[in-house]
């Protein structure tokens, strides 16, 4: 059994913030800043891949709610909700969890994107290739 299993089943300790029937919200053992977040499935899902769409629905309900909470709770107005799916996106635990992260101004976290610059040939390739219909 994967470690958020038995976090998700008690048989682990963990900060825990909140439960319902499909989710807990603890603290992260490892805390990137201060009231790091991980919203994690009770029910076992690899990754979002395989996170059935009325569970997403489900979750994005309750990230946004947390956020709120996080936000006034800890006074910030700003932070990231992040998701790695997969060893090259930064995944290390096996088991969908999403990731909220109050952001402060003296806080050291960095997350860089790219400057893939594409041309308009390119920028229509790709979205004909990625439309959802």
């Amino acid at each position: 059994m994967c470690v958020f299993c038995k976090i998700a089943q008690g048989e682990i300790p963990s900060y825990k913030i909140y439960e319902d029937e499909n989710f807990i919200a603890i603290l992260d053992i490892a805390q990137a800043t201060p009231g790091h977040t991980l919203i994690i499935t009770k029910k076992h899902y690899d990754d979002v891949f395989a996170l059935p769409e009325a569970e997403a629905g489900k979750l994005g309900r309750l990230a946004a709610r947390l956020a709120c909470h996080i936000g006034e709770a800890l006074g910030v107005r700003n932070m990231n909700l992040l998701n790695n799916a997969g060893p090259l996106a930064g995944q290390m635990v096996n088991h969908f969890h999403l990731h909220l992260i109050p952001r402060y101004e003296t806080d050291a976290m960095v997350i860089r994107f790219g400057h893939n610059e594409l041309t308009k040939a390119e920028f229509e390739a790709l979205r004909a290739k990625m439309e959802l219909k």
